[in-house]
């Protein structure tokens, strides 16, 4: 079965970095767009980014852009999302995603990874 694993959530004070990391099994790993996508209490799943099949192509939320990264190593099977200048306002539930395409909207992507969370403190 597909298998989207997610680490390197934690408790951080804000200005701090963070990276997030996601292993995927039981797919075709360079096959897929790769989506990063956050939910904070009480709000939607918003998106954060995507990095399309070998990685030359990325989009980033414009709340992100400028603070976060994201890449992937496709002999890793392994997608990454490295966040610089963490604000408390970036505290959430953080979810990989797996889809044909990269998108924006959740509705776009298959598979998803439990979540890690994070969370920054002023």
């Amino acid at each position: 079965q597909v298998q989207l694993v997610e680490s390197g959530g934690g408790l951080v004070v804000a200005g701090g970095s963070l990276r997030l990391s996601c292993v995927a099994s039981g797919l075709t790993f360079s096959s897929y767009a790769m989506g990063w996508f956050r939910q904070g209490p009480g709000k939607e799943r918003e998106f954060v980014g995507t990095i399309a099949w070998s990685g030359g192509n990325t989009w980033l939320a414009d709340s992100v852009k400028g603070r976060f990264t994201i890449s992937r190593d496709n002999a890793k099977n392994t997608v990454y999302l490295q966040m610089n200048s963490l604000k408390p306002e970036d505290t959430a539930v953080y979810y990989c995603a797996a889809g044909t395409t990269p998108r924006r909207t959740r509705y776009e992507y298959d598979y998803w990874g439990q979540g890690t969370q994070v969370t920054v403190s002023s």
